[in-house]
């Protein structure tokens, strides 16, 4: 079966996705992200000596803002009504890794996936920012959507074999 692209008109010109007839479900998203670091930033972060302030509780704010941004960002994202977003991080001191994740709710007629995937980005990239004066070496990586639930298109699951 062809999938069809819904951004597209007949004279192939970028369009928002028509959604008046659509219903009203409730939707979820997680996505997640990583940024790989040296060790003298986890214990920066972790110790709270960087001089900008709390990494992880900025990180964390700055990714919630970031949700309420993305159809600024995402030129044919449709303006959501949020009900619920977290940000959470996981710090993996053996590897030198910070695991972002962003869960985002709501209830209405499209799905919050780029939403999710804007608050991972936004929070890594503030992990950047408030870390780059310790050590530029940095990578962000590995940002997808974990799962979604709700939609016509029903739920979605990462596996590794996909």
């Amino acid at each position: 079966m062809k999938k069809e692209f819904t951004h597209f008109d007949d004279d192939g010109n970028a369009v928002m996705v028509d959604v008046t007839e659509k219903p009203v479900t409730k939707r979820t998203a997680l996505a997640r992200g990583t940024i790989s670091v040296n060790k003298e930033i986890i214990d920066a972060v972790q110790n709270h000596k960087v001089k900008k302030g709390d990494v992880l509780s900025v990180a964390q704010i700055a990714g919630i803002m970031g949700t309420k941004q993305t159809s600024s960002l995402i030129p044919m994202c449709h303006t959501l009504l949020l009900q619920k977003c977290s940000v959470y991080f996981q710090v993996d001191e053996e590897n030198c890794q910070i695991h972002a994740f962003c869960k985002v709710k709501t209830e209405g007629k499209t799905g919050v996936e780029m939403e999710a995937l804007t608050g991972v980005s936004t929070a890594l990239l503030t992990i950047y920012d408030m870390c780059k004066a310790i050590n530029k070496r940095m990578v962000i990586q590995n940002i997808h959507l974990v799962e979604k639930t709700g939609g016509k298109s029903g739920a979605f699951s990462f596996e590794i074999n996909d």
